[in-house]
């Protein structure tokens, strides 16, 4: 699915459109929930109409933005396993 504006950092499939950013700054220390999923740390935040799971304890960091029609947003993350696992870590974890 094309995003507006294109851009080759941003990728979207579905309707609704489910969206990934990558080359965000990492996060720095949090106290929001945060999962790992097959190796890979995540803060996952709710939004209005969904959530956003965000890399912890990598640089450059990927935002995975889902609307609520998904479910939880963990269940989608590992597609987005091995392009994280292939980012530099930070030594941040979740704890």
């Amino acid at each position: 699915m094309a995003t507006q504006p294109d851009d080759g950092s941003v990728a979207a499939w579905g309707d609704p459109a489910l969206i990934a950013r990558c080359g965000l700054d990492p996060l720095g220390p949090t106290t929001d929930d945060c999962v790992t999923v097959d190796g890979v740390d995540w803060v996952v935040r709710p939004l209005s109409d969904g959530s956003v799971a965000t890399t912890y304890g990598r640089d450059p960091a990927i935002e995975v933005l889902a609307p609520g029609a998904y479910g939880a947003v963990p269940l989608l993350l590992p597609a987005f396993t091995d392009v994280a696992k292939s980012l530099p870590v930070t030594g941040r974890h979740c704890s």
